[in-house]
């Protein structure tokens, strides 16, 4: 059974990530009015990829006998200045749930969790490619910063993502 602490906080995770997903679509719907197709289209399954994580936490809550109580989310924002500063918006806002999956960690610890600390070590390796993944746009727009081609060829290769659903999610659909 979970306990009342760790419901509401994996219930409030559920609500960042779900506002992770919408943040995603939001900044694909900005790529796709600057005709940033690729960068639209890595954004949109960044989304998918968060809306799993919602799945997994929604399950989870509820093999453990809690209940999940979602809750609203806030509006995203909807303009970025460049394709360079809405990737380092990315960048910056994986590094924040990071922190939310260290710190549901850390609670999990203190209430001696040991199944939610087993559950979370998933977020908290996924957490380290989501990172790496970010930053590795930023960096490559850094490079092409001054060539509109570069940009092409680097949106070109941003359409090529796939979305791969984790096996234990893709089983609840």
């Amino acid at each position: 059974m979970i306990t009342s602490t760790i419901e509401e906080a994996l219930n409030q995770q559920i609500n960042a990530e779900l506002y992770s997903a919408y943040l995603y679509y939001a900044m694909a719907a900005h790529c796709e009015s600057q005709s940033l197709v690729g960068c639209a289209h890595y954004l949109r399954v960044q989304a998918l990829e968060e809306l799993t994580h919602v799945q997994k936490f929604f399950a989870y809550v509820h093999e453990r006998g809690g209940q999940v109580r979602l809750a609203a989310i806030d509006a995203p924002p909807s303009d970025w200045e460049s394709p360079r500063a809405l990737f380092q918006a990315v960048y910056e806002h994986e590094e924040k749930v990071t922190g939310l999956v260290n710190r549901l960690m850390s609670l999990a610890q203190s209430e001696h969790d040991h199944a939610t600390c087993n559950f979370l070590q998933w977020f908290v390796g996924e957490q380290v490619e989501e990172e790496a993944s970010a930053d590795q746009v930023v960096q490559r727009l850094k490079l092409v910063e001054q060539s509109e081609g570069g940009l092409f060829l680097l949106d070109q290769e941003l359409n090529q993502r796939t979305f791969t659903a984790p096996p234990d999610v893709a089983a609840a659909f």
